[in-house]
């Protein structure tokens, strides 16, 4: 059965890739400081929820005990059938990271996120997302990670594919402890779309010349704020809005081929951009 799946699965990607090399863009693209790209991380940069993934890493460094381990394991499962976040499965988890970690430093915290992302992380990374985070870097725009997850998951993962920064939630410090208490509110829904705000003020961003990607109905309000939603994995209600509003969709996890998301030439990286596919394809090709 694992071999049957494995084979499936380099088919699949044996086909992707053969679309992408069909579909390579051309001609330079151009630079628009103006412009930058904002990206959900849970469903939409990995499979799965990265708190979910820290709650394991914690778990083996043995910060909690069995019994909530299982309740991570299934809000993760939840969270994988569906697609989608579930509110009071999000609170539990945020109330338990917060309980879990309170009384630690955030120095050492840092560090696991490091181990976390190399051990359970790197490899739900959906590659045809990490290239469209590279296709906006190369061409000369600020990329941000925007999301729920603690600031310094958020931060690790923002580093590891290559982005400018990053915006997440942010646990309560006192000479470098926990207290288990948050600063402000969790980044979710209207509030990740303010941070979004705020952040293009200070760094004069045009929010119409920006793009966001998101696969969730939660992050409408971020993705209204700019000229070019694209809709990534979407959960059903997202896909229902993003019909209505004529806002493009791919879906990383079949192997169907959803409508294509082309960058959009005002976010300066002119028609001659391709699909999602192209953008694959260039990533590949520059890890040869």
């Amino acid at each position: 059965m694992a071999r049957q799946r494995n084979t499936t699965r380099l088919a699949g990607e044996a086909s992707a890739e053969a679309a992408a090399e069909q579909e390579r863009p051309t001609g330079d693209l151009a630079v628009d400081p103006a412009a930058g790209a904002f990206f959900d991380c849970d469903n939409t940069i990995m499979q799965g929820a990265a708190i979910f993934y820290l709650g394991r890493g914690l778990y083996k460094r043995k910060f909690f005990s069995s019994r909530e381990l299982a309740r991570f394991a299934w809000q993760q499962a939840y969270f994988r059938l569906h697609g989608a976040e579930n509110a009071g499965h999000m609170a539990d988890a945020k109330e338990s990271a917060l309980s879990i970690v309170q009384g630690h430093r955030a120095a050492d915290l840092e560090a696991i996120c490091e181990d976390v992302f190399d051990e359970f992380m790197a490899e739900k990374i959906w590659p045809g997302t990490r290239a469209l985070v590279q296709m906006h870097l190369e061409a000369g725009q600020r990329v941000w990670l925007v999301t729920a997850a603690p600031q310094e998951a958020a931060r690790v993962i923002a580093a590891r594919l290559g982005m400018t920064g990053a915006l997440g939630t942010v646990a309560e410090t006192v000479d470098g402890v926990y207290t288990g208490r948050l600063v402000g509110e969790p980044l979710h829904g209207p509030a990740k779309a303010e941070a979004v705000k705020a952040l293009a003020a200070r760094e004069e961003l045009d929010l119409a010349r920006c793009a966001a990607y998101s696969d969730s109905a939660n992050d409408i309000p971020m993705l209204s704020l700019v000229g070019y939603p694209y809709v990534i994995n979407p959960d059903a209600e997202l896909r229902r809005h993003a019909r209505r509003n004529g806002w493009r969709v791919r879906d990383f996890r079949t192997g169907r081929k959803a409508a294509k998301v082309g960058i959009p030439a005002a976010a300066g990286l002119g028609a001659a951009a391709g699909g999602t596919a192209a953008a694959v394809a260039i990533y590949r090709n520059r890890r040869r």
